[in-house]
């Protein structure tokens, strides 16, 4: 039976990025075939939505890095029909068909049994997003950080990682510095649980090499000047787990804080992340997150206006999460 998708292909002008009708017959390769409920909208699905992006490296693609649903077809002996999962990153949207459409047919290795205590909803709230955002405070507790350290800086606050990233650190005691350049999320943030809100603008301008510690730790969903004034107002012994490019994907900085503070930099991914580490953070998730928290930074979307959602992404007009109800 047919079934409604996003698809990216190749033309001579560029990309053509439009809802299509599908069949089964033309999923790629796998051992198990999801029922797709929802996707979500990432700032990376912004990207390829636009057709103007270079992160789609094979045509025809089925876009959507991220998908929840049930298993309609396995060849694996641990996933059974009606299996509730999800799958974040391995290339979906960029080498293997995503999460916006009908189906979708993955490797069994992909899939994570949807945690307990969490809808399909509420796992794609959380999506690469969230999941990126509980990488990030695990690389910190990794180091020894805890709250009593000092403070926590968070980058691109009211974004999908950012605002998961200050629920998450409030939750478990740490005050949270908030950088955001929309003055007028600042009661959202507090919401959330940040303890202090900073302009975006004074990270911006380029870093001196050392500057005041002011932070034990930092979340940086932003890169270059921005991770650069991070790193060069950590305290000693302190780190900064960087998880985006939102600003570029130079780094204009010094080693001083690094041979002069013992300031360490995490570099965390979520794409190819272990699934030691992935089912870890699945369970930290689905224990840590407060519910309310996460329902008031998620909105829910139909299929039909997932092109609006990632112009808006793309233009830094969302906050939080976007969930798009696909079935």
């Amino acid at each position: 039976m047919p079934f409604r998708a996003i698809r990216a292909d190749k033309t001579e002008a560029g990309q053509d990025v439009r809802f299509v009708e599908m069949d089964e017959s033309e999923l790629m390769d796998g051992d198990v075939t999801v029922r797709v409920t929802h996707s979500t909208v990432n700032y990376k699905d912004g990207l390829a939505l636009s057709g103007k992006s270079a992160i789609i490296r094979r045509f025809p693609m089925v876009l959507g890095i991220d998908l929840a649903g049930f298993v309609e077809a396995s060849a694996r002996p641990d996933f059974n029909l009606g299996d509730e999962v999800i799958v974040t990153g391995y290339g979906l949207s960029e080498t293997h068909f995503g999460g916006y459409a009908g189906k979708a047919r993955v490797k069994g290795d992909w899939l994570v049994r949807l945690p307990v205590g969490l809808s399909r909803s509420e796992a794609m709230a959380v999506g690469t997003a969230g999941f990126t955002a509980m990488l990030s405070v695990l690389a910190l507790e990794r180091r020894g950080l805890t709250p009593a350290a000092g403070p926590v800086l968070v980058t691109g606050a009211a974004g999908g990682v950012g605002s998961t990233a200050i629920s998450l650190l409030a939750a478990k005691g740490w005050a949270v510095i908030a950088s955001t350049g929309r003055a007028s999320e600042a009661d959202y943030l507090k919401e959330l649980g940040a303890a202090e809100i900073i302009e975006r603008a004074s990270l911006s301008a380029p870093a001196r090499p050392l500057a005041k510690e002011r932070w034990a730790a930092a979340v940086d969903t932003v890169g270059s000047t921005t991770l650069a004034n991070a790193l060069s107002q950590t305290r000693y012994g302190g780190a900064v787990a960087a998880c985006g490019n939102a600003g570029g994907m130079d780094l204009p900085a010094s080693v001083a804080p690094f041979i002069l503070r013992g300031v360490s930099l995490i570099g965390v991914d979520s794409v190819q992340c272990p699934m030691p580490l992935r089912l870890e953070a699945w369970r930290r998730l689905a224990a840590d997150l407060d519910r309310p928290k996460l329902a008031a930074m998620t909105q829910t979307i139909p299929f039909d206006e997932t092109f609006e959602a990632g112009r808006r992404i793309l233009k830094g007009e969302t906050r939080g999460r976007l969930v798009i109800e696909i079935g």
